[in-house]
């Protein structure tokens, strides 16, 4: 407890635009290697690059949903280093006027609220990406993913555990997939976290060495990093045995360990200039207006109108608003099934059922949603019950069949023939004549075995809440 660690918070966040930032190649992540590149974004001499209007009004979105002021002019610029997989050997970005600047992004803790203020957020192009092969000792370089729009977005040093870290991951993440600014997989590297992490004794207003821990794109790996970092620091204040320099290192989750790539440098190891080929883009208020305009409702308050509207629980809402594609297959759904609370069970409870067995994320989930809702409706209005709608979900999941004609064909129908149902559970009675005599003895919680007793003999098509009423008339 003597000590205090202070991080501070790097997260690259790629577009959702349909082509590059420079260029009209396609931005789509999953194609074959080198087959989205041109020229242009290749860096061939003589090339003049043009923005990408698009990326500058996803800039602007991701500045208002995190509180920024938005510049009135933003240009960009050459940052310089070789790396492999920069072709071109400089990166066009932005340091003199970023788009965004002096934002903030609330986070709840275990203590409560807390603010994590945003220096600044700057649109830049991705660099490609390197392949290690180590059979044989090589590296290959895929250049789809160069010259993709993505923000940077920069906080301050506010973050003094690793659950802030997350807190505000998740938070970031919500705002931008709910704005539309970008789908945030991090499997798919859309959402990437440079952690920069110090340590220094408690009540020191002085900054410790920082060491910056690159390309996270995991959260449980982010919070191994922090810990193993914070360690190491401490470690080496305590002990002396290691000297800290300001550095950038890579994190090794099989090992559990980081380890230097390089020194960190500064900015003017990079020699910033401004980038002479693309001119200033100046941002009036009308423009403003208009990506305000069109901002979308978003989670958190999605949340509080499902809670007030559609008399909700917390916890649904919750549930339902973790997700992007969560929130609008409920939003679809209900266009079919105008009974918000069936329609969130359903949800929460089989279809993310069947979406965790079937190992899919929530943000990956497929359905027909007007599938979905006409199901729900066929149990609304006594066609099938429950436990049939169940199977004929997973039919409309994994084959997207059409739900009414798949009860027709196998014959799901509901059975609610009061004296067809009087004949079951007569049967039911008479075979199980021990269960009879526990529940006249008033043990009540037998009703349920003699229900499944008639659901059995009736192949699980019955009305299961009339089979109850009639059991209980039956029994008394």
């Amino acid at each position: 407890m003597k000590y205090e660690v202070v991080m501070g918070l790097e997260v690259h966040v790629e577009l959702a635009t349909n082509s590059k930032l420079f260029c009209s190649c396609s931005a789509k992540f999953g194609a074959d290697a080198n087959e989205n590149v041109c020229p242009a974004c290749a860096g061939m001499p003589g090339l003049l690059p043009v923005t990408n209007q698009r990326a500058i009004d996803l800039g602007i979105t991701a500045g208002l949903v995190t509180n920024c002021e938005i510049s009135p002019v933003t240009t960009f610029d050459k940052k310089n280093y070789f790396y492999p997989d920069l072709s071109t050997g400089y990166q066009i970005t932005q340091l003199f006027a970023p788009i965004c600047t002096k934002g903030y992004v609330e986070i709840e803790t275990a203590n409560g609220p807390k603010k994590i203020n945003i220096k600044q957020i700057h649109v830049e192009e991705d660099a490609g990406k390197l392949v290690h092969e180590p059979r044989t000792d090589s590296s290959l370089v895929d250049y789809n993913r160069a010259s993709v729009p993505l923000v940077e977005i920069v906080s301050m040093p506010d973050f003094r555990t690793a659950d802030e870290v997350i807190a505000y991951l998740e938070k970031l993440r919500l705002l931008l997939t709910f704005s539309g600014v970008s789908d945030c997989k991090m499997q798919e590297g859309s959402m990437r976290a440079d952690i920069n992490v110090s340590v220094r004794e408690k009540g020191v207003e002085t900054l410790g060495t920082r060491t910056e821990i690159k390309n996270m794109n995991s959260l449980k790996a982010i919070v191994r990093a922090i810990q193993y970092e914070s360690a190491r620091h401490i470690d080496a204040l305590e002990t002396g045995y290691e000297t800290l320099v300001q550095e950038t290192r890579r994190w090794d989750d099989n090992k559990g360990e980081s380890f230097a790539m390089r020194n960190k440098e500064d900015a003017t190891d990079y020699r910033y200039f401004p980038n002479p080929d693309l001119c200033p883009i100046y941002i009036d208020d009308a423009w403003i207006a208009r990506i305000k305009q069109g901002l979308p409702e978003l989670a958190h308050e999605k949340r509080q109108r499902l809670m007030t509207e559609c008399a909700l629980s917390e916890y649904d809402c919750n549930i339902l608003t973790s997700s992007k594609r969560l929130s609008d297959i409920f939003d679809e759904t209900m266009k079919i099934c105008k009974n918000p609370k069936e329609v969130s069970n359903w949800i929460i409870v089989e279809l993310l059922g069947i979406s965790k067995t079937d190992n899919t994320a929530m943000d990956d989930i497929q359905i027909d949603c007007a599938k979905f809702g006409a199901l729900i409706n066929l149990v609304e209005n006594k066609i099938i019950n429950r436990n049939a709608a169940k199977d004929v979900l997973l039919e409309v999941y994994k084959h997207n069949i059409d739900p009414d004609q798949y009860v027709k064909d196998h014959g799901l129908g509901m059975i609610s023939d009061e004296s067809f149902l009087q004949d079951a559970i007569l049967s039911a009675m008479a075979d199980n004549p021990k269960s009879v005599e526990e529940y006249k003895n008033g043990n009540t919680k037998v009703i349920g075995f003699l229900v499944g007793k008639v659901m059995k003999q009736t192949g699980g098509k019955a009305d299961p809440k009339l089979v109850n009423e009639l059991l209980v008339k039956s029994l008394a």
